[in-house]
Order: C-alpha cells, then sequence, then structure tokens
C-alpha cells in the first residue's frame, strides 16, 4: 500500500501538468470547433522561456528562490501567451472560414514550425537545469523500510493548477470575457449580431489557453528538471487524449482526463512494462469512447435546424 500511495502522488501531479495543457484544447475546440494541434508545441515554447528566464536572473545574481519563481512565471506567462497570439493570428484566422481541413492542416504546419524553430534556436540537446526546489515531506515509513514521500515540487504543481482551475473557472462562468467566449460558443453569427466582438474572443481564448500552457511547460521544468525541443509533441499528444477522454469541449472534463491519464500511466509504469504505458492509456481511452463516445464529461451536440 505504501508503493501504491507513492505512485498515486507520482500520477496526480503528472496528471495535474496534462490537465493544464488539456485546458488549452478544449478551450478552442469549444469556441472554434477546431483541434489546435501546435498547443503542445506553445507548452514546450513555455518550458524554454521559463529555464532562459531562470537563467538570465541567476547570471544577475539574483538567489531569492520565491522571486526567481514569480519572475519565471510572469516572463513565460506572457511571452507564450503572445506566441499563442501571433498563432492565430497567422495560421488560424485566415482560414477560419474556409473548409473545415484548412484549420487543421494549418495547425499541424505550425507545430512543425514551432518544433524546428525551437531545435534551430536552441539547438537538439536535452537542456538540464539544477534541482531549483528542493525538500519534502515524509507520509509514512513502512515496515519493510520505504518511505512514502512528498516533495515540495509536486505540492506546488497541485495547488497551482487547483488555484489556476478555480480562477479560470471563475472567468468562465463572471466575467463579461467569460460570456462572450459561452455566446461564441454556442453560435458565433448571433454574438456577433448581439455586439460580442468574436475575433477578439476567439484570440482572447488561445491567449488564455497559451498561458495556461507556459504554466504547465514551467511546471515541467521544476519537476522533471529539462526540456527539449521535442516535449511539445509526446505531451501534447497525452493532453489532447486526456481532453478527448474527459470530454472535448468540457473543462472539467479536461482535467479529470488529465489526471486519469497521468494515474494510468504512472501506475501501468510502476506494476506492469514501462515500455507498454502508452498502449494503456490509450486502450483505456478507447474503450472509454466505445461506450461514452462524447467522453466521460463531454456533452452530445445538438443539431440545429
Amino acid at each position: 500500500m505504501d508503493y501504491f500511495a507513492q505512485q498515486l502522488i507520482n500520477g496526480l501531479v503528472l496528471g495535474s501538468i496534462y490537465g493544464l495543457i488539456a485546458i488549452g484544447y478544449t478551450m478552442v475546440y469549444g469556441i472554434v470547433g477546431m483541434i489546435n494541434f501546435a498547443h503542445g508545441d506553445i507548452f514546450m515554447i513555455g518550458g524554454f522561456i521559463a529555464l532562459i528566464t531562470f537563467l538570465i536572473l541567476i547570471s544577475f545574481g539574483l538567489t531569492a528562490i520565491p522571486l526567481i519563481l514569480l519572475v519565471m512565471l510572469l516572463v513565460s506567462m506572457a511571452i507564450t501567451a503572445l506566441y499563442g497570439w501571433t498563432v492565430e493570428r497567422i495560421a488560424y484566422r485566415p482560414l477560419r472560414h474556409s473548409f473545415r481541413l484548412a484549420p487543421m492542416l494549418s495547425a499541424i504546419g505550425m507545430s512543425f514550425v514551432l518544433t524546428n524553430y525551437s531545435q534551430v534556436a536552441q539547438g537538439a540537446r536535452v537542456k538540464p537545469v539544477p534541482p531549483i526546489i528542493t525538500g519534502g515531506h515524509t507520509l509514512h515509513e513502512g515496515a519493510d523500510g520505504f518511505v512514502v514521500q512528498l516533495s515540495n515540487i509536486q505540492i506546488i504543481v497541485v495547488v497551482t493548477t487547483v488555484v489556476l482551475l478555480a480562477i479560470f473557472t471563475w472567468l468562465v462562468s463572471s466575467t463579461r470575457l467569460g460570456r462572450d467566449m459561452r455566446a461564441c460558443e454556442q453560435d458565433q453569427t448571433m454574438a456577433s449580431l448581439l455586439g460580442v466582438d468574436v475575433d477578439r474572443t476567439i484570440s482572447m481564448t488561445f491567449v488564455i489557453g497559451a498561458a495556461l500552457a507556459a504554466v504547465a511547460g514551467m511546471m515541467y521544468l521544476l519537476y522533471y528538471g529539462l526540456v527539449d525541443f521535442f516535449m511539445g509533441f509526446v505531451a501534447g499528444i497525452k493532453a489532447f487524449t486526456a481532453a478527448v477522454l474527459g470530454g472535448i469541449g468540457s473543462l472539467p472534463g479536461a482535467m479529470l482526463g488529465g489526471l486519469l491519464i497521468g494515474l494510468i500511466e504512472t501506475l501501468w509504469s510502476a506494476y506492469f512494462s514501462v515500455e507498454y504505458k502508452d498502449v494503456a492509456a490509450f486502450s483505456i481511452l478507447i474503450v472509454v469512447l466505445i461506450f461514452l463516445p462524447t467522453g466521460l464529461l463531454g456533452r452530445p451536440e445538438v443539431e440545429k435546424v
């Protein structure tokens, strides 16, 4: 049970990172009706910006860890949000009223552009970073000597995820921007006739999704201690799987799907073969979609006549 408890903690932390990325997928799909396949690469960009900011602050002699983390978070969110806005303006807005496959092809192309841009700009090698947040707490020590530990970085990842999810839920449900987003999700034409700036609302959706991906990228950097140009593809596929599993278009579903994918991967790696952890995750996705085609918390689409 001690070993299971430790893997449960690890799975929840990994799932929190997947959930933050998955929210960006489900937001864009809910409003625009398309999958932003470049979102995983936005997450990767956020991790690189956090790393670069950390190295710059250290080179200036700054040693206060809380201040370093705050500056890393703000800079990463701001610059990555700018990337998200630029991607929407260049790759998606001109094709919004084109045939359905055009934005998807543009998204895939933009994903390759961002991946290779990062590879050229930062190199193909993995970029490690020394542990920034150390220490932790011993929760339980078993009779066989196995110790269940909760590290400080794991606490930070989970708390950050919960706080951001609460803020974003309030933003969507209680603000003018949230009402505009919900209106665009239901009917963009009618929302435009009623005074909603559809282009601005969609751009802000991409900006917010990119900012959340930046937080996930920074959490990944702090938790695993490395970034590389290809990590966005793998994490993006996992987060997209989480969004579909939870119900694409549902914010709670995206987070639930992220947690489930993280738990499935971690527990399968712990008790079975780590090489087949992706097979386990996608197999469960297939089984869920057979019985629940819209995902765990997804809503069936209603045709308007």
